[in-house]
């Protein structure tokens, strides 16, 4: 997997697909190409994709035990596009990296096309709460051991070991403290905006995830059905149906060579 040195670290990431550019944010303890399974292969006849693995995750090294603050992810991002050369670009964001994505996405309102935004609240709560339970090592575990070697095999194996039981808990601990977007910066995000949730997830209700949308300038939502947390993929079809009704109906892009499809959000 190819690097570039970004923000002080060597950012790790793969690239696909042809067209204009879109960045694609994983969330925590996974990778792009696991967050976005189910969405890659026909979003890359469109896009062409980057997806960078964040810092602490794959092979962008950093060990947790140094901190770890959501607006260096901001940070991390926008440099990673400057060096590559990206003027403009699209964002998709799974949790964590949904949050990144509109983080970016208020700070460089000019250069962002298009974002989606996928299991994520601006509220502290209940993300807060729920990932300080969810991302306990000891509870990992206890209670998902098939989760806890994933991660020995996604996390450890290149960050080193003990790296994700570090990782973890720096995350569910920012959550608790770091500065919330408000509805005057949301409002400031000028690119259409799709955000996206699953109708069970425990970290974002479904009438937080509604908010968000209308806080944005153009957003639109969509809930799945019978869904937790992780909605693109646990619903993997339902979700790509609705990024190719957003993308074909918003300004950023159409989708596809067929265009948009009759549906309308």
């Amino acid at each position: 997997m190819p690097s570039l040195h970004a923000n002080g670290l060597d950012i790790a990431y793969e690239t696909t697909g042809s067209g204009p550019p879109l960045i694609l944010l994983h969330g925590a303890s996974t990778s792009g190409r696991a967050s976005f399974a189910g969405q890659i292969a026909a979003l890359a006849e469109r896009f062409t994709l980057y997806l960078p693995a964040a810092r602490g995750h794959g092979g962008t090294l950093w060990d947790a035990a140094d901190g770890f603050e959501a607006a260096w992810l901001v940070d991390d991002v926008e440099a990673f596009a400057d060096r590559l050369g990206l003027t403009t670009f699209g964002l998709a964001g799974h949790s964590m990296g949904a949050m990144t994505a509109l983080g970016l996405a208020v700070r460089a309102t000019e250069r962002v096309t298009s974002v989606v935004a996928a299991g994520i609240t601006t509220a502290r709560e209940p993300r807060a709460s729920v990932g300080l339970r969810l991302m306990d090592p000891a509870r990992i575990r206890r209670e998902d051991p098939a989760w806890a070697a994933e991660m020995d095999r996604t996390i450890d194996a290149l960050q080193g070991a003990g790296a994700w039981a570090r990782l973890l808990p720096a995350i569910a601990a920012d959550i608790a403290v770091q500065p919330l977007l408000g509805p005057a910066e949301l409002r400031s995000i000028a690119a259409p905006t799709l955000v996206a949730c699953g109708d069970r997830d425990p970290l974002v209700p479904v009438g937080q995830a509604w908010e968000l949308s209308r806080h944005v300038r153009h957003g639109s939502l969509f809930v799945a059905p019978d869904c937790g947390h992780d909605v693109l993929n646990r619903r993997p079809g339902l979700a790509l149906e609705a990024m190719r009704i957003f993308y074909g109906s918003s300004e950023a892009t159409s989708f596809g060579a067929d265009g948009p499809s009759e549906v309308r959000p």
